[in-house]
């Protein structure tokens, strides 16, 4: 009697699938900086502090770069694609650990939320514009959906591939336009140095607005640490990966915002982002730029890429929600379900998951008429930064705890004790000032602005009472097993 043998159930990520320009490029799709630069550049001007807006994305990177030297000092210790919920369980124990894991998977899934709100508005005005056919802005977003899903369940090598030739595009473009203002010298007033690069900016009014639009600009350079099971070498490549993103990041943002003031002119510029502003569309002070300086062709590309560059930001995020839930599944702490893989090592069930996740979300805003822009787009990229901005203060306390109570690591005073100490004080400080000034951020009442922050909190309590619940059901050290060492 023949015998059947069942095919063993895949729960492994595909190791070795990715380097350092792999990590880096995953990394800026997250952050997504035309995205930024067509939103926050203007409005960090208008309603922050002028044309020293540059420098608070300076200030941002710096803050960044400081609390990186810790996270990198973890990520050598834990290589795991819970990423930020392993390095707080590590530091501060399971239960904080899995608050921070409803933290990371609230971030994630309100900045995905946010860009599917803003994509279809984009989406359905350029087809409008260049086809005539005219789409509700869900249909488009219900689109992209689809299409994240399928590179989601293909694989992260190929999502990755994609993801490199449209940065380079976008990238490209905009450096292009920065070059172009450089050498033309742009409106003829000058390049303005001394007022943009002035210390002063830092204690300017509206310093603390400037910082939350540029906080907003540049969160997703901690999803590195969640493809360090999938990265060669991970211990360095992981941290080179944080480095060059940030910089870059940072680079970009500082670089292209100052050469947009100069080509606009410094008298002008912050009048011409007030323009902008007041006629709805932001994006248009980064495209009439593009026009001037290269051509009528540069508008139509740019608006073209911004879109790209909202599929790019989500691909990235939902590839970093499906490997937190993958982890959480591993674990025990979610369904066993959730660990499963293709042969590809794409965590397939999580990521079917949580595009459903989003899925009921946007069906629930078009049902109730919500407004993609004033409604999805800004009140869940606000609810995103206050959750991630939180989640790095977590973090930093959960490497200083973890290296003060492991002595005999090879982390340097900087890396284990300092700068996690500065991290704590500096970003927990940029909290106040975000939670402070929310309502700016979401265009919302005082009242209903801390409601919104508020949610953030019930993230964390909501992975406090799924331990409760399952703790039960976890594998037999699950904080142990956090530490899925890649060789």
């Amino acid at each position: 009697m023949a015998t059947i043998t069942e095919t063993p159930i895949s729960t492994k990520l595909k190791a070795n699938s990715l380097g350092t320009l792999g990590v880096v490029i995953l990394v800026l799709s997250a952050a997504s900086p035309l995205i930024g630069l067509t939103g926050a550049i203007p409005t960090a001007m208008v309603l922050g502090n002028g044309i020293g807006a540059p420098m608070a994305f300076v200030l941002v990177g710096a803050i960044l770069l400081i609390f990186a030297s810790g996270y990198i000092a973890m990520s050598r210790q834990v290589t795991n694609a819970g990423a930020l919920y392993a390095f707080v369980g590590r530091g501060l124990g399971l239960p904080i650990g899995l608050g921070a894991a409803g933290l990371a998977w609230w971030a994630y899934t309100t900045v995905q939320l946010a860009v599917y709100g803003f994509f279809g508005v984009v989406a359905s005005g350029t087809l409008a514009n260049y086809t005539g056919i005219e789409l509700q802005w869900w249909v488009c977003t219900l689109i992209l959906m689809a299409l994240i899903q399928v590179f989601g369940y293909l694989g992260i090598e190929l999502g990755a591939k994609v993801l490199l030739v449209l940065m380079a595009l976008e990238w490209g473009t905009m450096i292009l336009l920065s070059m172009a203002i450089l050498f033309t010298g742009g409106a003829g007033e000058g390049f303005a140095a001394g007022e943009v690069w002035s210390l002063g900016n830092l204690t300017a009014a509206g310093i603390s607005v400037a910082l939350i639009f540029a906080f907003a600009s540049m969160f997703g350079f901690e999803s590195s640490a969640i493809y360090g099971e999938e990265t060669r070498n991970p211990k360095k490549t992981i941290g080179r990966a944080t480095i060059i993103s940030i910089c870059l990041i940072t680079l970009f943002f500082a670089f292209t915002g100052w050469m947009l003031i100069v080509g606009y002119g410094p008298g002008n510029a912050v009048d011409a982002a007030i323009a902008t502003l007041e006629g709805g569309d932001p994006a248009q002070y980064v495209f009439a730029s593009g026009e001037q300086y290269l051509g009528s062709w540069a508008p139509v590309l740019m608006s073209l890429f911004v879109i790209t560059s909202m599929f790019a930001c989500n691909l990235a995020f939902h590839n970093g929600i499906a490997r937190y839930q993958y982890t959480l599944g591993r674990d025990g702490i979610l369904p066993k379900s959730f660990a499963r893989t293709r042969a590809s090592g794409s965590p397939y069930v999580s990521s079917m998951v949580q595009t459903v996740t989003v899925l009921v979300f946007i069906l629930i805003a078009v049902v109730t008429n919500a407004d993609p822009i004033a409604v999805v787009f800004f009140w869940f990229s606000g609810i995103a930064v206050v959750a991630l901005v939180t989640l790095y203060v977590l973090t930093a306390v959960a490497v200083l705890v973890f290296f003060v109570r492991n002595k005999g690591t090879d982390a340097g005073v900087w890396a284990r004790l300092l700068s996690p100490i500065i991290s704590i004080l500096l970003l927990g400080y940029s909290l106040s000032l975000i939670v402070g000034n929310f309502e700016l951020l979401v265009g919302t009442s005082k009242e209903q602005a801390l409601l919104l922050a508020a949610t953030a909190i019930v993230a964390f309590v909501a992975g406090l009472v799924l331990f409760l619940i399952r703790r039960n059901h976890l594998s037999a050290d699950a904080l142990a097993d956090l530490e899925h060492e890649v060789s």
